[in-house]
């Protein structure tokens, strides 16, 4: 295993982590932030939704196939994270004191496309196309388990204290704070990463931007596109049942104490990935699927069962230690298989498979399954009216995740038919 030097490993951890933070913000408080201070009116909220997914994905591509013509990475990081923290920062002067409601609302969802444009920039295209470079076949899997482990971490560390600060509507505070960390460590990035060319690309701009979806590449590239298919499907499994976990414990299961639960069930899993994922590179990443998703899948299956505190718990952390472990091989799996003088224009690809497919069906089948197995039970949430979500949402998830074994398999006869 080639091993990574502290410099390389404190990189991954800090840029990694701190970007997290500002993925946790835009995911899961801004739409509260522009529901509380602003307006009720959901429809911004959607539509804020909608716009920074498209966002995303369109800037990972873009800005990935940039850097694979720049052949640097590092300017893109440091200077991506540098504006990233300064347009969360800004959030917090977007008041209605002095703009409209419907000026403030539209303030708000324009801004998060810029914040989310530095940020695909900076973390999805730049950063994860460096995680690549800079790491091999030897050792992404270790990698990976402990990159899969900083969005529970980040989400750990919000919840637990900062939260608090959001209830008391200190939101300038809020988003000073996680602006001038983001800023920050793109102004340490510039000393703490390595400098690094990566092969050239002399493609044309437009041709590299729509390179990864043309049929040609899919075939030449068949392994790379089995692996995102994997981990398409696997994420779609996580999709069904993610969005509603926090609510069907609140809610369903009725856990006053949901919030330790939680961070129980995320601290053992995170530990969990990150002592596993140093066998992922030396069992192999697909035959490591395969028991990690038996995991994952024994654990959805327990958790449809499990009622008091102690059960989920233990249902949750099998469920969340064998998700994050997927999830670790299936990503150091599509590292293998890109190309690497093409790591930046891959990026987007990815996000398409990773990102934007799941989160455009995975919550459709949950929301799909809490309607047909629900009681009438409802909740509000940012002023609609929703119904309580059933353990129905694990067992849909497990079927989903069965798919997986479709490309793995796949996978796996490509791979002895070229070593035969």
């Amino acid at each position: 295993m080639t091993k990574l030097k502290a410099r390389t490993w404190a990189s991954f951890l800090l840029i990694g982590l701190v970007g997290q933070f500002s993925w946790t913000i835009e995911n899961m408080y801004l739409n509260v932030y522009l529901y509380n201070t602003v307006t009720q009116n959901t429809s911004y909220i959607a539509a804020m939704v909608a716009c920074s997914a498209i966002t995303a994905t369109v800037t990972t591509l873009v800005m990935g196939v940039v850097s694979d013509r720049v052949r640097q990475r590092k300017p893109f990081i440091s200077f991506g994270y540098l504006l990233w923290g300064v347009s969360v920062v800004a959030f917090g002067f977007i008041s209605t004191e002095h703009l409209s409601i419907a000026a403030a609302a539209a303030a708000i969802v324009i801004l998060d496309c810029v914040m989310t444009f530095f940020g695909s920039t900076a973390n999805d295209a730049a950063f994860n196309a460096y995680v690549t470079d800079v790491t091999d076949g030897t050792n992404r899997g270790r990698v990976d388990a402990v990159l899969s482990t900083l969005p529970l971490i980040s989400m750990l560390v919000i919840f637990g204290l900062f939260d608090g600060m959001t209830q008391q509507g200190r939101w300038k505070e809020f988003f000073l704070i996680f602006g001038l960390l983001v800023s920050a460590t793109g102004l340490v990035s510039l000393f703490l990463l390595e400098k690094r060319t990566t092969p050239a690309n002399d493609s044309a701009f437009f041709s590299s931007i729509v390179y990864g979806f043309r049929p040609s590449v899919w075939r030449a590239n068949t392994m790379l596109y089995l692996s995102l298919t994997a981990l398409c499907l696997f994420s779609v499994a996580v999709q069904v049942f993610f969005p509603y976990l926090m609510i069907y414990m609140q809610s369903f299961l009725q856990l006053s104490s949901y919030p330790i639960v939680l961070g129980v069930v995320l601290i053992i899993a995170s530990a969990v990935s990150v002592l596993a994922g140093r066998f992922i590179d030396r069992v192999g990443k697909l035959r490591f699927v395969l028991p990690a998703g038996l995991l994952m899948f024994l654990g959805l299956a327990a958790m449809f069962f499990a009622r008091g505190a102690v059960a989920v718990i233990a249902a949750g952390a099998v469920m969340m230690s064998g998700y994050l472990l997927v999830q670790s091989a299936l990503s150091a799996a599509v590292r293998d298989c890109t190309p690497p003088e093409q790591a930046g224009q891959f990026q987007g690809i990815r996000m398409v498979f990773a990102v934007l497919i799941p989160m455009c069906t995975g919550p459709y089948i949950g929301s799909f399954v809490i309607a047909r197995t629900g009681s009438g039970a409802t909740y509000e949430d940012l002023g609609a009216v929703k119904q309580i979500p059933t353990p129905w949402i694990f067992l849909a998830a497990a079927a989903v995740l069965l798919l997986v074994l479709i490309p793995v398999h796949a996978m796996k006869r490509r791979e002895c038919h070229a070593d035969n």
